[in-house]
């Protein structure tokens, strides 16, 4: 690892802008199709645009987050992280299109810009909460975190 001599907060605090890039890019790309989809061929199904644009976003994510974000604390192999990476995905794209739901179809803000700021604001919001949390402490870890934790466990 090449950021021994670099401070606990520091370290934290570049993990937090980096995934904040990787997630701005994620982001356009979300926005940008779900934008290109909900007014062309999906104009009448918001939902169905929601989930595309959120796999094609989750798929740039991944790569962000595996080898930019998370690069030193990769300890699983491929497969069990991208599958836990595809369950994370999959709760925060739940809470976006909950609350793209809610908006457009139980409180009637059905416009473009409504469909939007619930799912593209406070939807997504919401979810990289979620996610940062879920990435840090249970998809990206290494053994000897996850054995620490286990640990802890025991101990209580």
């Amino acid at each position: 690892m090449a950021n021994h001599g670099i401070s606990p907060v520091r370290k934290v605090l570049r993990r937090l802008g980096s995934f904040s890039l990787v997630g701005a890019v994620a982001f356009v790309v979300d926005v940008s199709l779900f934008n290109v989809l909900a007014s062309t061929v999906l104009d009448d199904s918001p939902i169905t645009a929601k989930v595309i644009s959120v796999a094609a976003a989750t798929t740039v994510s991944w790569v962000g987050s595996r080898y930019l974000t998370f690069r030193s604390t990769r300890g699983r192999s491929v497969r069990s992280e991208t599958l836990l990476f595809a369950l994370t995905n999959v709760v925060g794209l739940l809470i976006a299109t909950g609350c793209l739901f809610v908006s457009h179809y139980l409180l009637g803000f059905t416009s473009q810009f409504a469909d939007n700021i619930s799912g593209n604001v406070v939807g997504v919001l919401a979810g990289n909460v979620f996610r940062y949390f879920a990435y840090r402490y249970v998809v990206f870890t290494t053994e000897e975190e996850r054995a620490a934790r286990s640990a802890l466990k025991e101990n209580v």
